[in-house]
């Protein structure tokens, strides 16, 4: 039997032709945008995807930055420190300097006055008074009271000092003196005899609600006119001595 060729031609309809047209058409785009995809793809990723290296730089540079602004912090709040304290002390040195200078002054005017500053042979003078709470005794006070005299004049100068308080007992002005300040007789008063200086000492005690404002000194002299001099009660308070008694 003899062998069977192929045929030489093929009939095909339009339909087949077309329908074979179209499948590769669809093939070839389907292949082109895959290609199309693949390239979006990469750019994307190579455009928005910071590299490793990259992101360490910066993040480096912001570690040290910080590190540098808390060590100037801590140095500025260490020099703030080392200039409160130097402020301190300066401000108590300055107070004890001031202290020291007021009582130099003091001592000044209380020997100025000792040794006759002046060319007149003054008599007897209160220099100054203070007072201090005695610790433990309600209203009761200590005073100390310091009398001098012109060392020109050279005479022994004797008497009696009497103490009294001005202030306010409720509403009313009033002057607390001897037994109204539990010292006693009035008629007496705390004895004195020198011939430079004195420092006379008594104590009294206030009434309870009485506010005092003024002390008023009288020194009755021996042989001579009295001596009257008045300071006012924050005065006697303090510290220092002192010397600005009116008389």
């Amino acid at each position: 039997m003899a062998p069977r060729h192929p045929p030489r031609f093929v009939v095909r309809t339009l339909d087949d032709a077309a329908s074979e047209r179209r499948k590769r058409l669809v093939l070839i785009g389907g292949w082109l945008l895959s290609l199309l995809l693949v390239g979006v793809g990469t750019w994307l990723a190579t455009s928005r995807v910071p590299s490793a290296s990259g992101a360490r730089v910066p993040a480096k540079q912001l570690v040290a930055e910080n590190e540098a602004l808390r060590q100037q912090a801590t140095n500025l709040q260490r020099s703030a420190q080392v200039t409160d304290v130097a402020t301190k002390e300066l401000k108590r040195n300055l107070a004890e300097r001031d202290e020291e200078i007021s009582g130099l002054r003091t001592d000044l005017a209380f020997y100025s006055r000792l040794v006759g500053g002046g060319a007149q042979r003054d008599g007897l003078k209160i220099q100054g008074a203070r007072t201090t709470a005695v610790s433990g005794a309600a209203n009761a006070w200590n005073v100390v009271i310091t009398l001098t005299q012109n060392a020109r004049r050279g005479e022994l100068v004797k008497g009696e000092l009497k103490v009294a308080i001005e202030g306010i007992q409720g509403d009313k002005v009033t002057t607390l003196e001897g037994p109204a300040l539990g010292q006693g007789d009035s008629s007496k008063g705390l004895p004195f005899s020198f011939k430079y200086f004195q420092q006379v000492q008594g104590s009294f005690t206030l009434p309870a609600g009485f506010r005092p404002t003024r002390m008023r000194l009288t020194a009755d002299v021996t042989g001579d006119q009295p001596v009257v001099g008045t300071l006012s009660w924050s005065d006697t308070l303090r510290n220092d001595e002192v010397n600005d008694v009116q008389q």
